[in-house]
């Protein structure tokens, strides 16, 4: 893979180029032109061809399921720049292990997929969110979409707890946009822009945004950066037909970081900044290199044609350094102090090209209205994957750190990097496509009635380049969707809703037959409301979901696994947002999620017993989000804005086939903004208020994410 490359000072002088470009036209600039926009609201051009992919010209408030939307003005206010810290305003969204802080790591109503791989997620309607390209920047987003539920009889396969959709900023043709320089904790500091104006008259437009951060972090050794750049094009060629292109390169480059650990089950034994990894190992590497390209053409006002390409490369490369999960290799476990580390080194990379097209609209048979939407879509994926490794030996008496590469847990040496050998390469190609259906139709003004499906053919080999083997399989699946939407009024609506789903499973038994397919069933019944005034908007859900085919250790053959894992999740959520008396807005989610296996089993990756009922690792019972903010508008319209917000995560457990638990923890963060001349604000933010210590995720009690302590950030903001 050809890395993507954007040199600092050349991506921030592009900016500045802009910036002036803007100044140019300000006199000219269309009245709609809000120059007093916050950065990513900037005023907004609708161009009437355009539909949301998936769902034509349903709008939310009508779709059998529970739909959140974080717009950039939340995330701005808030101070959002990751899509993990955005993802916590929604309601049924978990953090979960993000592989040293590598990607975007998640689960939705309780749900995870596959925990050694990035959470998947959709970039304006195609699944571009596969690869290693890094966590996911806010900076070009306009919007984030989290539809709850079943949604695999349109998206495809995937987890059956919902489906995130990022929608990036589209160019427009009034000459707009900002940049800002923010500055804070541990020597953080980035720098983000983002400008849209007309190229050629009213035909094609252009828009560039991007982002650089620098920082140590709180962890020690942990010195990161990293950018993404962002240009597009939208070429109006009539009132009806609109092409867009979009390129997205990203690199980051982090140590690699597994956290902290408990002792004995004793969490806080070492200070949350510990790192127990090898600043030698330097950090590791990560590259992105997307390209999308969409075409849009409204027939008439009821039939749209959505056509679609994105082609997505990364790579992820480095070494890296990290405790020993083995119980016999593992030092500590005699000692108390001494922790055995494995040292690897990997380089991985995906390709990945889809090809979508969609065609919506509307018939009419007697009194009934159809919105009818049909699709295909096609994909291949090739993954490269090779990694190195030393392994520490089984203990000993009288073995020494270095035979171990042990490292003093309250007293750290470092400086141990043992070289690594051979351990497994293999390169995996995944080709699938798709077709599905939906029609929703209006049996009354009040009553709506949708069903759908999809099929699908998945096609898998994955080819052992140590031994050649070639393992793989053949899966088709139809998933069907079916919803009912009752509408007595325009301020509230009730729903019902049944969805099937599946996920391929990598690998094969002891017979060398391939798994079967993770099997997904939901169930989900709900209700939306809204008043005429801004006082309250919301969806109350709630929800069951049943999981068979998930991975376990054969009990009878050692080393070999099995799919016969089955798991249930079922839940209450709660999103809510509005304006209260006095101006007051606010955004408040809350979810209630009973996430358990279904059968006994042994856990997949060291056979520990997991009875029936035992929790799914990482998901609280109870977490929930409440933000608020008032703007006050001063003389010579200058504004403040006040606000802040409290976010809550109930115990959890920490490590599969144990008790052992995460202790729940509420984090409150306040930021303020003021706006001293028309294009200037000035923004101060602080997380974690009351500097709470707290573990967001884990993978096991030797791998456990550690929070960030109180963190101050300072910004200025210049709009043009």
């Amino acid at each position: 893979m050809s890395k993507p490359r954007a040199p600092r000072l050349a991506l921030f002088a592009s900016a500045a180029v802009l910036a002036a470009g803007s100044c140019a036209h300000a006199a000219t600039a269309p009245a709609n032109h809000d120059a007093s926009a916050t950065p990513g609201t900037v005023a907004e051009v609708v161009v009437l061809a355009h539909r949301q992919q998936f769902r034509g010209d349903v709008p939310i408030q009508e779709l059998p399921q529970n739909v959140s939307v974080v717009s950039a003005k939340l995330l701005n206010n808030a101070n959002v720049t990751t899509l993990d810290s955005a993802l916590e305003l929604v309601s049924g969204v978990q953090h979960q292990n993000n592989f040293g802080g590598l990607w975007n790591a998640f689960a939705i109503r309780g749900f995870v997929g596959d925990p050694n791989l990035p959470s998947g997620y959709l970039i304006n309607g195609f699944s571009s969110g596969r690869g290693f390209a890094g966590p996911r920047d806010t900076s070009d987003v306009e919007r984030i979409e989290v539809l709850k539920g079943p949604s695999s009889a349109l998206f495809g396969r995937g987890e059956p707890g919902g489906t995130v959709n990022i929608i990036t900023k589209k160019p427009l043709f009034n000459p707009q946009g900002y940049v800002s320089v923010a500055g804070g904790s541990y020597n953080t500091w980035r720098e983000e822009g983002d400008y849209t104006r007309g190229i050629i008259g009213d035909t094609l437009a252009g828009r560039i945004n991007g982002a650089y951060e620098e920082g140590d972090g709180f962890r020690d050794h942990g010195h990161y950066k990293k950018w993404v750049v962002t240009p597009s094009l939208l070429l109006d060629i009539d009132p009806a037909t609109t092409i867009t292109y979009e390129l997205s390169a990203s690199h980051q480059e982090v140590p690699f970081d597994r956290g902290v650990l408990a002792v004995n089950g004793q969490l806080g034994v070492i200070p949350v900044s510990r790192f127990l990894g090898e600043p030698g190992d330097g950090p590791i590497k990560t590259d992105g290199l997307s390209h999308q390209l969409q075409f849009n053409h409204q027939f008439n006002s009821d039939w749209t044609l959505l056509l679609g390409a994105d082609y997505l490369a990364t790579q992820l490369k480095g070494f890296s350094t990290e405790a020993e999960l083995v119980h016999p290799r593992q030092l500590l476990y005699f000692d108390g102090q001494d922790l055995s580390r494995e040292r690897r080194y990997r380089d991985w990379s995906t390709h990945d090209a889809i090809v979508r097209a969609e065609l919506d609209g509307r018939v009419q048979t007697g009194p009934f209205t159809h919105h009818l939407l049909f699709g295909v879509d096609d994909e291949k994926l090739d993954i490269h994957q090779i990694q190195e490794r030393f392994r520490p030996p089984p203990v000993t008496p009288g073995m020494t750190l270095a035979a171990a590469n042990a490292i003093n847990i309250f007293d750290p040496v470092y400086g141990n990097l043992p070289p690594v050998g051979a351990f497994w390469d293999f390169f995996e190609t995944q080709r699938a496509w798709g077709a599905y259906f939906q029609d929703q139709i209006d049996l009354t003004s009040q009553l709506k009635f949708r069903m759908g499906a999809r099929y699908d053919h998945f096609r898998q080999r994955i080819l052992n380049r140590f031994t050649g083997g070639v393992t793989g399989q053949d899966v088709t699946a139809t998933d069907p969707q079916f919803g009912l939407v009752y509408e007595p009024s325009k301020l509230v609506s009730f729903y019902v809703a049944y969805g099937e789903g599946f996920r391929p499973n990598s690998g094969q038994d002891v017979n060398n037959v391939p798994f079967q397919p993770e099997r997904t069933k939901s169930y989900e019944v709900g209700a939306k409301f809204h008043t005429m005034s801004e006082l309250l908007e919301g969806t109350i859900a709630i929800y069951k979901m049943d999981k068979t085919g998930i991975i376990t250790s054969d009990p009878i053959n050692a080393g070999y696994s099995m799919a016969i894992g089955k798991a249930e999740s079922k839940g209450v959520e709660i999103d809510l947002d509005g304006v209260l008396p006095g101006r007051l807005q606010y955004w408040a989610s809350y979810a209630y999620t009973d996430a358990k296996m279904s059968n006994s089993i042994l856990d997949p990756d060291f056979a520990l017993p997991v009875p029936a009922g035992a929790p799914l690792m990482g998901i609280p019972k109870h977490s929930g989000n409440v933000t608020v903010f008032r703007e006050f508008h001063l003389a010579n319209d200058r504004s403040f804005t006040l606000g802040g917000s409290v976010y809550y995560v109930s115990k959890r457990l920490g490590e599969t086939g144990t008790n052992f638990f995460l202790p729940g923890y509420t984090l409150v963060k306040a930021f303020a903004a003021f706006d001293p001349t028309e294009h200037v604000k000035l923004s101060l933010e602080v997380n974690n208020l009351f500097d709470k210590v707290y573990y967001p995720a884990s993978y096991s009690r030797l791998w456990i994410l550690p929070g960030t302590p109180r963190e101050i950030t300072a910004k200025v903001t210049y709009r043009f």
